[in-house]
């Protein structure tokens, strides 16, 4: 509901997706609208209707009762029908209309009927101004049956009165009053207060989320860190032991692929607006450092991805590219739904040759295609969404 709770008038069932707190408050206000609904309709149909019809001989113009009584019920059941579906009628021209009928019947039910149930605008009317005003804030619907209490006491004037005519407007105008008004303000409470509770809840389930999340984060780095340490710690002790030649190649290709992979790793953690390019710039400066000459060529900007992403689309070129010689060309191509990141590097023959073998193999969402024709070797990394 608008007005005091502040929740939007809905439009429509299938609309918009609403956020966990709008949609329980939706769903609030929606249930409180069928109530509001049924009881309008179910009281003008099973108490009012039976009334008009038993008393239309004493009524001083039967025609005017019995035709305001069907306007009213026509209007309601549209309005009823239009509110549920979370398109109201224009309230003030309905709610003109119900007070224009409410007059009329005052002065048609005649003297006789019109403390009596057959003066049906008396128990009913309230209910469908509630329906015109429904969304709205409450001094509307208060000015409405302040209104309707005004052209029932001047009936009540005009048909000449007593003291006992007046307690009885006293109180009709009091039940009048007290079951709309409470009807509408409950319903705005009950609705602010779901909402309230829904965004607490929300609020309570997401800090939760991202705290696991965050523990799985740091769980998975230490893991990572632990593998990666793990195989520096055999290459330093190795040539600390004087079992392994820092001169030999194989040795020199395992140092570089440690260090890179502990910089990209290092590099997972800073907070930059690309991530992917962050930790790709990261090899390809360790890859300059140690004498590779090396080109990074990046075409869009990449979406948000999850680490794991990241690290399927670089880990494998990260590796081919400790192995390379001579040089380097880095691409990286992306797009809202799509992120590519190729590798060209001179192909090695014989037994130096390393890597995965030509073909195409996939990664959980990253596929991974390897290609060489003796003269360069290419590798490509894509991630579709």
């Amino acid at each position: 509901m608008a007005g005091l709770a502040g929740v939007p008038a809905p439009r429509g069932p299938s609309t918009v997706a609403l956020a966990p707190p709008a949609a329980v408050a939706h769903a609030s206000d929606r249930g409180a609208r069928i109530v509001a609904v049924a009881i309008a309709l179910a009281w003008h149909t099973a108490i009012g209707l039976p009334a008009v019809l038993a008393a239309r001989a004493e009524f001083a113009a039967p025609v005017v009762v019995l035709g305001g009584w069907a306007l009213v019920a026509v209007a309601g059941a549209v309005a009823g029908v239009r509110l549920l579906r979370g398109t109201p009628l224009p309230p003030w021209p309905l709610a003109g209309l119900l007070l224009a009928v409410d007059a009329a019947v005052f002065a048609a039910v005649g003297e006789q009927q019109l403390f009596t149930a057959a003066n049906w605008v008396w128990g009913t009317l309230g209910w469908f101004f509630v329906l015109a005003l429904w969304g709205r804030r409450v001094g509307g619907l208060v000015a409405l049956l302040a209104t309707h209490a005004l052209i029932a006491q001047a009936a009540v004037l005009w048909h000449g009165h007593d003291p006992a005519d007046l307690a009885r407007y006293v109180m009709y105008v009091y039940g009048t009053f007290t079951l709309p008004v409470a009807v509408f303000v409950g319903s705005t409470a009950i609705v602010g207060l779901a909402r309230e509770r829904a965004a607490v809840a929300a609020a309570a389930h997401t800090m939760a989320a991202e705290r696991a999340a965050a523990e799985r984060g740091l769980q998975d780095r230490r893991e990572r860190l632990t593998l990666v340490s793990a195989a520096a710690g055999r290459v330093l002790g190795e040539l600390a032991a004087g079992r392994a030649d820092p001169g030999d190649p194989e040795v020199q290709r395992l140092c570089v692929l440690a260090a890179a992979r502990l910089r990209r790793l290092i590099a997972e953690s800073d907070d930059v607006p690309d991530p992917l390019l962050h930790e790709l710039r990261a090899a390809a400066d360790l890859a300059e450092r140690n004498g590779l000459p090396i080109d990074l060529v990046t075409v869009g900007n990449p979406p948000p991805l999850p680490v794991e992403i990241r690290r399927r689309l670089a880990d494998p070129l990260t590796a081919i590219l400790a192995d390379a010689r001579g040089w380097a060309r880095l691409t990286v191509v992306s797009g809202p739904d799509e992120v590519v990141v190729s590798l060209v590097t001179p192909d090695r023959e014989g037994p130096e040759a390393t890597g995965p073998p030509p073909g195409t193999y996939d990664d959980g969402p990253v596929q991974h295609l390897y290609e060489r024709d003796g003269d360069i070797r290419w590798a490509q990394t894509r991630w579709l969404r």
